[in-house]
């Protein structure tokens, strides 16, 4: 068994082998590339004592607030009562959304502990608005803690985090929402059958992707969501989008392999919510801990700038729409009606496809017409007359063979003036054409 001192809130029996302590018995490394391929090879990983050394090591190397709230604030406040209500009496606060603690290998009395740790985190950090993944951390950092206090301090060292351009968990609801719509851009980037499946089968995509962070911190099982804390407390918040790109991944795979293809009819997207849910909860059978990692660090050009500039772009798009506390999710994002919709190119059905392609922040915009031929004729010049000054655009044209096509253009026409009389390229790699056969298909970026 390992080491009582790091395990007072751990039940032995539920952790099988994770609770038999071998391997190394200190990290002597000072190099963080090293140390990053150290977490991602389980260096740590058979020894509870090590891990949680470990744990205490790199949260209290993270650039914080002047003033961090630490194990001894803690003692402060909650003094030496001898006796402690029980948990049903302590509900958790607002912010974590309704998310209750998931329990892990935790002692079932461990509830009481991991709820007064947050409600005193919510005391000390006022400016949590929005923070439904804090549960989850609480609950894996109380395997690895001495006592109370010193799991609320490296809860409150994670939240104090004042890193320039880095994030280690949503505190607001702008924060939240934008990084629901950031997974949804990187999903259609990095997981495009993955994302195509959701699509066909649910009838709202972003509605199933604002679980994402759930699929990780709460879905996954103990010896899995281990070796992902040991990975994102090196290396941040990226790895939470790695992680659920791969899940992504691993599940069209089962659904490719459980129905021979993809469903062809949208259900509720609750139902798929379930699904995936479940899908996750029982990827022990299937996919190792070793497998899960393996393949979301073999995505290819997934780096923290690109999250990062996604996510102050789809901030931004919220904060214009006036989108920045908690409502509901019909005012969140684009609703195409298929009542009021009209096109003579493309039907309702083909549209919102469509439409699932575009990044998440331009969903939050109404499509306005500005140029049709049955209204305006063929005139090229006339197309940029009517389309120049709006960004972005979608094109969608019917050939003489009753073919359909399109592009998405991400920038103004007006741009392919920039070179002078020489025509230069003009978008960014957010564009893309399309061709329909009999179903859409995205030709190249």
């Amino acid at each position: 068994m390992a080491e009582e001192e790091y395990g007072n809130f751990v039940d032995w029996n539920q952790m099988g082998d994770l609770a038999k302590s071998s391997g190394p018995t200190k990290v002597d490394c000072k190099d963080l590339k090293e140390f990053k391929q150290m977490a991602r090879q389980g260096y740590w990983a058979k020894n509870h004592k090590l891990r949680a050394q470990v744990y205490e090591q790199l949260i209290k190397t993270i650039p914080c607030r002047t003033v961090t709230p630490d194990a001894e604030v803690y003692r402060d406040i909650m003094g030496n009562a001898g006796t402690k209500k029980p948990s049903c009496n302590i509900p958790l606060p607002e912010f974590v959304d309704g998310n209750a603690l998931p329990l892990y290998c935790l002692k079932a009395e461990a509830v009481t502990s991991a709820h007064q740790i947050i409600n005193c985190v919510a005391g000390q950090f006022p400016d949590i608005s929005h923070c439904p993944s804090l549960p989850a951390i609480t609950s894996m950092l109380l395997h690895f803690s001495k006592d109370e206090a010193q799991c609320f301090e490296l809860v409150s060292r994670i939240l104090a985090c004042n890193e320039p351009g880095k994030r280690l968990l949503d505190q607001t609801f702008l924060a939240f929402e934008s990084s629901c719509m950031t997974f949804g851009d990187l999903a259609i980037k990095y997981c495009p059958a993955g994302h195509k499946l959701i699509v066909a089968t649910a009838q709202d995509a972003l509605e199933v992707y604002t679980d994402w962070q759930r699929w990780v911190l709460f879905d996954l099982p103990f010896s899995h969501m281990v070796r992902v804390l040991d990975v994102y407390l090196v290396e941040g918040y990226k790895v939470l989008f790695r992680m659920a790109i791969a899940l992504l991944k691993f599940y069209r795979k089962h659904k490719a392999g459980a129905q021979g293809g993809e469903g062809s009819q949208p259900q509720d997207s609750g139902k798929v919510r379930a699904d995936i849910q479940a899908f996750i909860k029982g990827i022990a059978s299937t996919v190792t801990p070793e497998k899960l990692l393996e393949k979301a660090f073999s995505i290819r050009m997934f780096s923290r700038k690109e999250i990062t500039l996604l996510q102050l772009t789809n901030e931004k798009s919220l904060q214009q729409k006036g989108i920045t506390v908690k409502q509901k999710r019909r005012n969140v994002q684009l609703a195409l009606n298929p009542d009021t919709f009209s096109s003579e190119i493309v039907s309702a059905k083909e549209m919102r496809d469509i439409w699932s392609w575009i990044p998440e922040r331009f969903a939050l915009c109404q499509p306005q017409l500005l140029f049709t031929t049955s209204s305006h004729g063929c005139s090229l010049n006339r197309f940029y007359q009517h389309c120049e000054g709006y960004e972005p655009t979608l094109l969608l044209i019917r050939t003489t063979d009753g073919d359909v096509c399109g592009a998405f253009l991400s920038t103004d026409w007006q741009e392919r003036k920039r070179g002078g009389n020489k025509l230069s390229f003009f978008g960014t790699g957010e564009c893309f054409v399309f061709r329909y056969l009999g179903y859409l298909k995205k030709l190249f970026e």
